[in-house]
């Protein structure tokens, strides 16, 4: 790829594997931190960094997830190994860090056409195992127990994401009457009692997670941008937006007949995940409410960038309009359960 951004790229290498011959091929599909496939001298590698332009504070944090897959690494909680971090701006204009390249399947697809139902029954229990492992991890035991506050989580986020889209130049002309609404209902239904504190990844879905080319077993799980300290069943109400959206609404699996395509209910899928994780409290419509509150914020941030041409994903202009579904979503399931 020739991009005047790179061009301190080879200089860089050469100091660190002893060679400057590489390509670099940016991957589709991200919409936050812009990543690219690097391979230097036949070594596979994979290379993330921060987005140009303005940034939010706290945003894109390519230290942080850096440090969580350091973490991680040799624990039963898959992750690509990381190989090196760079902080020096002079190079390509931003941090940046390499991990390694793993070989395997992304479904970006909840409802995972072209396979047999057998495997997609499989591929959803797997991805429920794998959650319930990483936050069976304690925190302190992999030297991330100053990685986040978890007490006061949601009240917090609920406050971040609501500045999000109330700062949003494009919510000034084009307003989203359930963003409102739905923030009143979280701030007036949060959960008695504090959760235990465990590492949530924070945007743990489908198309975030490597199965290996041949099984229905994670090899890896991707974008730790938004990890953190906090709940549990902040990750698995995530993980159920799933189960409230259609086909067209980001990917959901609402509407189709789940039975015939081996892929579980909603239930079913907590069940298994719970079946595999610590004892704690149950999911309730407050964690599913504030999963489609937090992503509905993000697709405001994505539109933002989109009207401003500094998103990473080709199709953020497509996927804008989704905030005020998924703020919509979360009202559906904050007055019905």
């Amino acid at each position: 790829m020739s991009d005047a951004r790179f061009a301190g790229l080879g200089d860089w290498l050469r100091g660190q594997f002893g060679t400057d011959r590489h390509t670099l091929q940016p991957i589709a599909g991200g919409q936050s931190n812009p990543t690219c496939m690097l391979d230097v001298a036949g070594r596979r590698m994979v290379l993330r960094t921060q987005p140009l332009g303005p940034i939010l504070k706290g945003a894109h944090a390519i230290d942080r997830e850096y440090r969580v897959l350091q973490a991680l690494v040799d624990t039963d909680v898959p992750v690509p190994r990381p190989i090196v971090y760079c902080a020096d701006e002079r190079i390509i204009g931003r941090p940046f860090y390499l991990m390694e390249r793993l070989e395997g399947r992304v479904f970006h697809d909840t409802a995972l056409p072209g396979i047999a139902p057998g495997e997609r029954a499989a591929i959803y229990a797997e991805m429920a195992r794998v959650m319930a492992r990483l936050h069976a991890l304690d925190p302190a035991a992999v030297g991330l127990n100053d990685y986040g506050r978890p007490q006061g989580y949601y009240p917090r986020q609920i406050a971040r994401w609501g500045r999000q889209w109330q700062e949003s130049t494009l919510m000034a002309t084009h307003p989203i009457a359930a963003l409102p609404a739905l923030e009143d209902w979280l701030v007036a239904h949060l959960p008695e009692a504090e959760e235990r504190a465990s590492i949530t990844h924070g945007d743990f879905r489908m198309g975030n997670l490597i199965f290996a080319p041949d099984a229905p077993r994670v090899i890896g799980i991707l974008d730790w941008e938004l990890s953190t300290l906090g709940p549990a069943l902040a990750d698995l109400g995530f993980c159920c937006m799933a189960w409230r959206t259609l086909p067209e609404e980001f990917g959901g699996i609402r509407g189709l007949d789940l039975a015939a395509a081996g892929i579980p209910e909603r239930k079913e899928f907590v069940t298994e995940y719970q079946g595999n994780a610590l004892p704690g409290p149950p999911l309730k419509p407050f964690h599913e409410a504030f999963a489609l509150f937090r992503f509905a914020a993000i697709f405001v941030g994505i539109a933002d960038r989109a009207a401003t041409g500094n998103a990473a994903g080709k199709n953020a202009a497509q996927l804008a309009p989704l905030a005020a579904t998924f703020a919509a979503r979360g009202l559906e399931v904050a007055e019905r359960g």
